[in-house]
Parts: structure tokens; sequence; C-alpha cells
């Protein structure tokens, strides 16, 4: 007996020592996947594809859409997971454009493919967005030039009736396209992007003639309002917005033209690609300082939304980096978020700084090859003479010769026009804004030697397509219009003898209009009575003294004629009462250029030889500021030797010693306004 319970005591332990043994682990917890997902942005390319400047007939490495693609090569190899994506204002502006919208504009309707697809569709896009610009040549070019994109476009607020007279999308407004994500580690994963496109309401202001009638375009914000949420009950499991709109600091209104911090608001939206404003985000100075509105210029960030603004003309990448991870309820969400914007040049030619950090892409180089040459040929033909150089340098400063032979020759036009209809005899003003004033950079300036002229020197001119327009108003509404141009400058304290920037950067130079016909003074120790946005804000402040027409104080009352585009005529730059509704306006049949180019040919020709004369009349001044304090007012443009040249001509103005240069590579010059 005992030793056969101490054989069992033994088997007892042995077979509870097994079983310890074999007692299974506690099961791991699963991890939840990460994924990382690179957006790529593109915008306001405006046609610059090849890295050549047209203006100064040079290759330049600081713009062109061929070194862009190289950027988007780099940073898409860098990454498992990427989608590329553009923002719009793509088929208008540089003589490219033009020569696709003039030149080939039957062979495009004809099905031909526009040349900026033949660029775009070797980058493998993922969608793209409808700029405001897009709609310059109208809706039948536009529709016919994305057919050749082996890409969708989107744009949600844009609107027409349909033969059930049914309110329906103009375009798909929005897009949810499977995404499968590589996590690294071997696995894949599904996800659902969301893309939803919106364009500037003010398009059915700037494109009135080519638009009304035909579509309608709705708030942004509303609009996002409706179909984010949509989208998301489809199942996007991220949504990305793409609103061809700036970023603004003012309040929101229904209709506002800058509109994505307001979109960083509405709920459902996990990151923004904006544009429209050609600046950078993050990194502009200007966006510094609006913390508490939300905006932080560092890290790139909305309201904590990721956010992007890549620039103009392809100078610029954006980029926002997210890492997704999916929780408990399988819902993906945004961990973390890194925004850039990555450069193809850094630095200036002029200051030998200048770095190519991106390299001209050979395939997207070849397929523009041919439609960017014939552009060089196209633009290059002579049809008449100057008989002195024009340029744009100090076109914010003074009366200036690239301004005054676009009104000389709006004016001449608007006469003729109105000859034998119940408007003859009216009094006929012009006005024009400098296009080419420094905006989009160092070289970003009109100059046109004495002698033989060519429709590139036109363009350089003039550069958008605009129709030419007459509004009717009273010498009231000429004065305001003023007024509001005004806002160009920032006020001068003449008690100061402080340094005093004279330019108000966030006023486009294109808002700036020179009305000639009558002369003013502008008197800058005043505050400006509109605000950028339009906006009346100082009631009592009146910057315009001294209006006159014909040596006499202008009657108030008295009826004008202002020649000038359909951009401004239809509300474009929100100039009071100039809306296109509350003052009569006439429709002309020809594009500004076409009317400047008749009328550089007929004075060419008239003169025999001797070229055409386009001096500035010297009807509008800054007013001269009294003052005991030494003022010292400076402002920015080019630091070409041209420029400084031009410079010596003109007392009012000097340029630092030794010259001096900002980021942008514009110089400083100091102006005397004691005495100009």
């Amino acid at each position: 007996m005992q030793l056969y319970f101490s054989f069992k005591s033994v088997s007892l332990v042995f077979i509870l020592f097994i079983a310890a043994c074999s007692v299974p682990e506690p099961a791991k917890e699963e991890v939840s996947p990460t994924l990382t997902l690179r957006i790529m942005e593109t915008t306001d390319i405006h046609m610059y594809f090849a890295n050549y400047d047209y203006f100064r007939k040079t290759k330049t490495e600081s713009i062109g859409f061929v070194n862009t693609a190289t950027l988007i090569k780099e940073a898409r190899s860098e990454v498992l997971n990427s989608v590329l994506i553009d923002n719009g204002d793509l088929l208008q502006n540089s003589p490219l454009g033009d020569y696709e919208a003039q030149i080939r504009r039957d062979s495009i309707l004809a099905g031909d493919t526009h040349v900026a697809f033949k660029a775009m569709n070797l980058m493998n896009y993922d969608v793209a967005n409808i700029g405001n610009h897009e709609f310059n040549f109208g809706l039948e070019f536009l529709k016919a030039s994305i057919e050749g994109a082996n890409f969708p476009y989107i744009s949600a607020n844009v609107y027409e009736k349909s033969k059930n007279d049914e309110v329906v999308n103009t375009f798909l407004p929005y897009l949810i396209k499977a995404k499968t994500l590589d996590d690294g580690n071997g696995h894949t994963y599904d996800i659902n992007i969301g893309y939803i496109g919106f364009v500037p309401p003010q398009i059915m202001q700037w494109d009135k003639s080519h638009l009304e009638g035909k579509v309608f375009a709705e708030d942004i914000i509303k609009t996002a309002q409706k179909f984010v949420p949509e989208m998301k009950a489809k199942g996007a499991d991220i949504v990305i917005a793409i609103p061809h709109s700036g970023l603004s600091m003012q309040d929101h209104k229904e209709g506002a033209e800058n509109v994505a911090l307001m979109l960083s608001k509405v709920p459902g939206i996990d990151a923004i690609l904006f544009g429209h404003h050609h600046r950078l985000f993050p990194g502009d100075p200007t966006f510094d300082g609006f913390e508490h509105l939300g905006i932080n210029n560092k890290t790139g960030k909305l309201n904590g939304v990721p956010a992007v603004m890549p620039g103009f003309f392809g100078n610029h990448l954006g980029l926002i980096d997210l890492e997704l991870t999916l929780s408990d309820n399988g819902q993906w969400s945004i961990k973390e978020s890194t925004v850039s914007v990555r450069a193809i040049a850094s630095g200036s030619k002029r200051n030998d700084t200048f770095v190519d950090l991106a390299e001209a892409d050979k395939a997207v180089s070849e397929a523009i090859k041919a439609e960017h040459e014939a552009t060089i040929k196209w633009i290059s033909e002579s049809f008449a003479e100057l008989a002195h150089p024009i340029n744009s340098y100090f076109s914010l400063v003074q009366d200036d010769p690239s301004i005054q032979i676009v009104a000389n020759a709006q004016i001449d036009w608007g006469k003729r026009f109105i000859l034998g209809t119940e408007l003859d005899g009216l009094p006929v003003l012009s006005a024009a804004a400098p296009f080419r004033a420094g905006r989009n950079g160092s070289e970003d300036f009109t100059y046109i030697e004495a002698g033989k002229v060519s429709l590139l020197d036109v363009v350089s001119l003039y550069v958008f397509p605009n129709t030419i327009r007459v509004i009717k108003l009273t010498g009231q509404d000429v004065k305001e219009w003023l007024e509001r141009s005004a806002g160009q400058f920032n006020q001068i304290d003449p008690t100061s003898s402080e340094p005093q920037y004279l330019l108000n950067d966030s006023f486009p130079s294109f808002d700036f209009d020179v009305i000639d016909g009558v002369t003013y003074e502008i008197d800058i120790t005043q505050p400006s009575r509109y605000n950028t946005e339009g906006h009346l804000q100082n009631k009592s402040a009146h910057r315009i003294v001294n209006l006159k027409y014909k040596g006499i104080p202008i009657n108030l009352d008295g009826e004008f004629l202002v020649v000038t585009n359909n951009y401004r005529a239809s509300g474009g730059g929100k100039f009071p009462n100039i809306d296109g509704v509350s003052r009569e306006t006439f429709e002309g049949p020809d594009e500004n250029r076409t009317v400047l180019r008749s009328y550089i040919q007929a004075q060419s020709n008239m003169n025999k030889g001797a070229g055409i004369k386009a001096l500035p009349d010297s009807n509008w001044r800054f007013k001269p500021i009294k003052t005991l304090a030494k003022l010292d007012v400076f402002f920015t443009s080019s630091p070409s030797l041209k420029a400084q040249k031009v410079s010596e001509n003109i007392n009012a103005i000097t340029i630092t010693n030794p010259v001096r240069v900002n980021k942008d590579g514009l110089a400083f010059y100091q102006i005397d306004l004691t005495a100009n």
C-alpha cells in the first residue's frame, strides 16, 4: 500500500506539472494598423509649363511645370502611398494659353488634346479642381479642354438647369475613390478618399458674358455643408477639400471669394488644398500673427486642419503627410499631419545665390515642345513701332507709360464706340491697372524697347484676355472708384522720421485702377476709405483730392463714361457701384488686347515710321506732404539695371545704395513725397 500511494503521488505531481506547462499564454492584443498618405498639390500653373519666361524671351528655372514634375516624381518616390491633385487656374495667363485658346481653338474643340494635358497626363494625377480662370475662354472651350485629361475634374458649387428644369451640378461635384495603401509591413488596406472642389462664386461677375444664362454659382461654405455629410454617408474615410480660394482673415459673408479658413470649420473635412492667392502656406509672412483666428503659419494648420497653398506658375509643390489609424469602430482617423511646400528653385540669379532645386523633366518638356515653340514664333511677329521704351517699374507710385498706352487705346475706342449714339458727347474716361508690377516676383515687370513691337509686347502690357466694357457713371462714382483704388497704399505718418513702407502688399496691383481723362491727387496721410475687401471702413476719410475734369473740379452729379474690362465692370475687385447691375454697362465686341493692338498699329502707321508715342500725361500724383520731419518712405520694385536706369530720370525716386533686396528679390527704393 505504501508503494502504491507513493506511485500515485508521483504520478499526480507529474500530471500537474505537465498541465501547468501546457496552459496557453494570454492572447496578444491586436495593434491598430497605421498608414501614411502623402497628398501632393499643384495650383495656379496658369499655362507656365515650360521653364521659360515668354516676356523676357529667356529660359528660367524659377517657374514652369516641367520643373514641378521633377519634384512630384521625387516626392512620390519617398513614400509608399500618395495622391496628386491640381487645384485649377491652369488654362489661362501665359502666351502658351493664348495660343491654345486662339490659334488651336478649333482643333481642341474638335477633340485634339490641349497641351496642358499632354504634360499632366504623364504625371498620374488622381483628380483636379476647376479654377476661376478656366472660364475665361467660355464653357465650350473649358469642357473640350478637360476632355483631354485622363483624370477626373470636379467642382461642387457650379450649377445649371437640366432639360427637365431641374437644378443639377454642371461638373462632377465630388469624387470618392478607393485607394489601396501599404503599411510597409506586407499588409494593404483599402480606404475611401473623398475629394470635393470649389470655385469662387465671383465667376458669375468676372465671366458674366460667358456664363450668364448658362450656369450659376453658389456659396462655397453652404455647398460644403451640403455635400461633405453626403460624402461621409457614402463611405468616404477621409475628405480632402480643394477650394480654388484664398485665405482671408475677414469675417465670412455669403458668397465670399476667399474661404479656406471657414472651410476648416466645416465638420468632416480632413485636409484642405487651396490656392488662388499666389502665395505660400505655410510660410508667407502675410499669414503671421493670426493664431487667435486659428491660423498656424508654422505648422500649416487652419483650426487644426492641415492645409497647404503652393504658390503659382509651378514654382512650388504642396505636401500634406498624414498618419492614419484605424479605430475600434472601424473608422480611419488622422493621428498626425505634417504640411510643407517645396520650391523648384531658391534665391535669385541677380545676386548669384540662385540654386536650381529641380531640373526640367525631359518627358514633360518633350510633350509640350511643339506648342511651346509655335507660341514663341507666334508672339514674336512684329506689327508696329514704338518711338520710345515702355516700362512698368514704377507704375504703382507715379503715372506710368505702360498704363498710359492702354488708357489712350481705350479712350480712342470708347469715343468711336459711342459715335452717333445717344451716348455721343459724354466725357469718355479710361480705367486701367498695372498688371505686371512685381506681384509674381522680381521679373514680373514690363519693359519694351523702342522699335519693333510684337504681339508679345501687347500681351506684356495687357496680360488678361478681358473683353472691353463701358460703364455710365456719375462724377461721384468716379471719385469713389478712385478711393477704392487708393487702398493700394499704406497710410503715411507725416510727423514720423521712421522708415515707412508705402505699398499695401495685401492689395493686388491689378485692382489699382488709374482713371485717365481726369486729374487728381492722392493724399496718403489719410486712412484708406475702403478696406482690402472693398467695404467702406472710414466714412470720413478722403484720399482723392483736387479731382478735376478739363481743369475744373469734377461735377459729382455729371455723367461720365468709363472704358474698362469685363472683370471690373462685372464686380471684380468689389468697387463701389461697379457690379454690372447698379450702373448701366455697355458691352464691346473685342478683347482689350485687340483694342490695344489695333490702336498701336494705327498710330504707328499714322506716324509713318516714326513710331507711336505713349508718354505719361501725369494726370495723377501723390499730394505733396508738408512736414517738418524728414520722411523716410520706401517701396519695392525691380532690381534690374534697366529699372535703376529709369529711376535716375525720376527726381523723387532713388534706389538704396548699396542695392538691397527682400526675400522675393525685389529692390528697395525711396520716394520723396514732400515735393513730387
